[in-house]
This record gives structure tokens, sequence and C-alpha cells, in this order.
């Protein structure tokens, strides 16, 4: 018997709808891609399926936000105006195949080695076409940092040697105590299209937007993807206030953001791939399980993830994660997450089948 790939789970809200109506890509106002590195990969398949085949069957603007790998995820489908397919094959194809060299004596590269080839990266991808990216005629992209405050001691408000582990140390406690209590150290700062902003009320965290432009897309890329002490901070960025960014998922791990403003509008879901069931606040929330519960915020959310038991019949029976890069050389590692994608297309054909039904019962969030 084979194994169903795909679950869908959904909000109070999102559920009365989709057994009204079935799942329309009309309907979708709102797609997030969370942070999570190497996992974001199982969700290649969906991807290309969602921004190939399905939502252009419709014709309203989407905005897609995404933090880290899911920035990366939603500027490449912001990106991918002629050919989906292959724009994604190409993103995966290129974290697949990163490798970064490690000095003598030591057990893993440098931050600096890692930012400057990860850098290339992007730039091999994005450079000269920014303009294409923030011109996409439906697509509205954010991309979410975390931003060192000046607060207090100002800790993180640049990166250094002494003060970095010691802000993160005090981030950790702050965020044990209260998630706003995070707000002394790091704040939320989303680099929002300037033709819209995002449509949603953040009061959760300390927030503010700027304008994603030509001159800071690939420095506010760079600085979503880059986790603290394996990357380093990105400073200063062309158009935003000053200090160091890093990743979004510190602050938004896997975006757990209050979608309910959308409820009014005329696309009134957001449909949510992700890579499991929990939408996690932090990415410092990761150890603390009461947080991991879904609240009132994804009341109109439709969250699309890979079943346990499909995910124990990858390679290794797991999916790809940040260990890898450990654990395995890299022939084998490059060998099991291509394996992974490839069988991701699984998700996308178990999608499609859903969107053709006149109505779909998800399990509840």
């Amino acid at each position: 018997m084979t194994v169903p790939a795909l679950q869908v789970f959904a909000g109070r809200t999102a559920r009365t709808r989709l057994a009204e109506r079935g799942l329309r890509p009309d309907d979708i106002g709102l797609i997030p891609a969370a942070a999570g590195g190497p996992k974001g990969l199982i969700l290649n398949g969906l991807d290309r399926f969602i921004f190939g085949d399905w939502l252009p069957q419709s014709r309203q603007p989407v905005h897609l936000v995404g933090a880290s790998i899911g920035a990366w995820r939603m500027a490449t489908a912001a990106l991918a105006h002629r050919d989906v397919a292959d724009a994604f094959n190409t993103m995966a194809e290129a974290y697949v195949t990163q490798q970064y060299d490690v000095l003598p004596g030591e057990k893993r590269p440098r931050p600096e080695g890692v930012s400057r080839r990860f850098g290339e990266i992007l730039a091999d991808i994005f450079e000269g076409r920014e303009a294409e990216v923030l011109a996409h005629p439906r697509y509205r992209l954010h991309i979410v940092t975390s931003r060192g405050q000046n607060k207090g001691l100002g800790l993180l408000a640049r990166e250094g040697r002494v003060r970095t582990p010691l802000g993160y140390l005090g981030a950790f406690a702050a965020n044990a105590v209260s998630r706003p209590l995070l707000g002394r150290f790091l704040e939320r700062v989303i680099f929002s299209d300037a033709r819209d902003r995002l449509p949603l009320k953040l009061n959760d965290f300390t927030t503010r937007e700027v304008h994603l432009s030509r001159t800071n897309l690939r420095g506010a890329l760079l600085a979503s993807c880059s986790i603290p002490f394996w990357l380093q901070a990105q400073h200063d960025l062309p158009g935003a206030p000053r200090g160091a960014y890093w990743d979004g998922g510190i602050t938004d791990y896997h975006l757990h953001l209050d979608y309910r403003a959308l409820q009014s509008s005329g696309a009134p879901l957001v449909l949510y791939p992700h890579f499991q069931r929990q939408v996690v606040p932090g990415w410092l929330d990761k150890a603390l399980k009461h947080r991991h519960r879904a609240t009132a915020f994804l009341d109109n959310v439709v969250l699309l993830c890979p079943s346990p038991e499909w995910i124990a019949s990858l390679p290794g029976g797991k999916l790809p994660d940040r260990n890898d890069f450990i654990h395995l050389d890299a022939d084998e590692r490059r060998r099991r997450w291509r394996e992974a994608v490839a069988s991701s297309h699984r998700l996308a054909e178990e999608f499609a089948a859903l969107t053709r039904q006149g109505n779909v019962q998800a399990m509840s969030l």
C-alpha cells in the first residue's frame, strides 16, 4: 500500500471555506515560506507546481513572504516569469552543491568564507535581474530579516567576537521568559515590495518595514540567510537603518504571523507549503514546545506538509538538514539531497489531485 505523502491542515475559517468550495487559486492572497535550511528542499516539487501550473490559473496579486531559505524560494518564484521549473531546479541544485572549505585543524568552515561563497551563489542567480524580481506583475516579495537592536547594551547592534555571543546569550534568556522580551535584542525588519506593503497587522513583535529595491535585494536575501556563527551578519543595508542584520528565522522561524487581516480581502486564504505541521514563532522557540501550538493568527491558513510516514521513506529516514554537512561526506550528502528533491514530486501530484476536488477536508491546525 502506498503511503500518502501530503497532509493538509487548516485553521478554523480556512477549514470551513475548503469544505464549502474546495481549494481555488483565486482564494490565495499570501504564501509564507519558513526558515529551516535544507528542509526547504523537500518543497521543491510543490513550489514548481504551485507557481508553474496552479496559481497562473488566477489573476489576483499574491504576497510572498519568506525568511532564510524561504526568502530564497519566494525570490525564485518572483524571478520565474517564463520557466518556473527551470528556476526552482536551478535553486535546488545551487543549494545541493554548495561546498565550503574547512581550514586544517578546524571542524567547520569560517563564517567569513561561508558568507563570501553564499553571496557568490546568490549573485550567480540574481545579479542583474533584481528589477525583474521587483517588477513581477502579480507577486509582491517580502524578505524577513533580524536586526540587532541599539537598546540597552546594544550587544547585537554590530557584530563582534565577544559582543555577539553575549548578545545571543541574553536574547536566548530573554526569549525564554517572554517572546516580546526578545525585542530588546532584535527587531523584525521586513524588506517589502515598494508597490504594496505587507497587508498584515504586525503587532506581535517589534517590527519595521523598509522598501525592497534593486540596491538592497541581494543584501537582504543574504542577510535573511545569515545564521549567527555560521555566516557573518550583513551590516548597513542600503535604504535600511544602520546595524547588523541576521537570519530572518531568528525572529520568525516559521512566520507565525497574524494573517487574519486577509480575511476581509478578495483572496482571503494563506497557502503555506511547510515541511512540518507546527508553525514555530522564532528559532529560539524550537525547544519551547508550548509555543508550537496553533493560535488564532492561523485561522485562515491552509498548511501543506509531508506526512511523517512518507518522510521515513526518504534517504536516512528524515528530511535533509544542516547536520548532514557534518555527518555525511559531500558526495553522500548531495546524493541524498538530490533524491529528496526528486521525491518531492509526490507532494505536488497529491496536491494537484486535491485541487480538483469540490470540497477538501483538512485536519485542524
